[in-house]
């Protein structure tokens, strides 16, 4: 059997930029086993797949250890190859997932704009043994989730962060995200999933799902810029409209467009 592969980087204008994700299109499903040992030989954070189901499109992501619920990156990733690489016409792509149905609409200015679910984080009192795995003294808040989000008070502690990731893996949660306002962003951030097989991901969208509604509320803004990563970095855009979505936008690169032989 052989398949077409993307591989793309996601919010970046360029390769070596944002966060890889493979993206394989499929005309129908294959075994879920064989899905999650591609994602594996790609060893890559994210592997999407999808199939056109009538206006639509099936999508599916796995990480190199399991299929994950909603993924940013990579659905921005599969927007991309299907209007840029696959000659889609369609103003609106909508995916259909785990997460309900999601929107990726294209601009004229190059951005791609998903439509995601938002969800609100929920102060608590840092875990025992979370800050210390993470290598910080202090946090000024912490929030849950699907990760747990700690709020930092300078930026400057973002990149110099070495977590002990077998500690990091043992809290029940899909990961950790670090961030903090300031460095020419509304807020920057660093995020970990060693327990999803992610030790760390470049720029994760569906973390903003939580994370931009968290710092819309802490500094009075409807619309943010962002950036995710620690020596590998890309930008964002997010807007809280209110309505129980945020829009995450960006651009992306494609690096490699190739086959599988299985």
């Amino acid at each position: 059997m052989q398949l077409e592969i993307f591989q793309v980087d996601a919010f970046s204008t360029e390769p070596f930029g944002g966060n890889p994700a493979a993206v394989v299109p499929l005309q129908s499903w294959l075994p879920d086993a064989v899905l999650q040992r591609i994602a594996e030989e790609n060893n890559l954070s994210e592997t999407a797949y999808f199939v056109p189901n009538g206006q639509s499109y099936d999508l599916r992501w796995f990480t190199p250890a399991v299929e994950v619920d909603l993924c940013g990156h990579a659905t921005l990733a599969s927007a991309y190859v299907l209007f840029e690489q696959l000659g889609e016409q369609a103003q609106v792509l909508r995916f259909n997932t785990r997460s309900g149905e999601l929107r990726v609409s294209r601009g004229a200015d190059g951005l791609l704009a998903m439509d995601f679910p938002a969800k609100q984080p929920q102060a608590l009192d840092a875990p025992a043994g979370l800050l210390q795995a993470l290598g910080l003294s202090q946090a000024a808040a912490v929030y849950r989730s699907d990760d747990y989000v700690v709020v930092v008070d300078d930026a400057a502690l973002l990149d110099p962060l070495k977590p002990d990731f077998a500690a990091l893996s043992a809290f029940d949660v899909r990961g950790i995200a670090v961030t903090a306002a300031g460095r020419g962003f509304d807020f920057v951030t660093r995020w970990f999933g060693p327990r999803v097989g992610v030790n760390e991901d470049p720029v994760t969208g569906s973390a903003h799902t939580s994370l931009a509604p968290l710092w819309a509320e802490r500094l009075g803004k409807t619309a943010l810029t962002c950036e995710q990563g620690g020596a590998r970095k890309g930008q964002l855009h997010c807007e809280v409209p209110g309505n129980g979505r945020v829009i995450i936008s960006g651009r992306a690169a494609l690096y490699l467009r190739g086959s599988i032989f299985i």
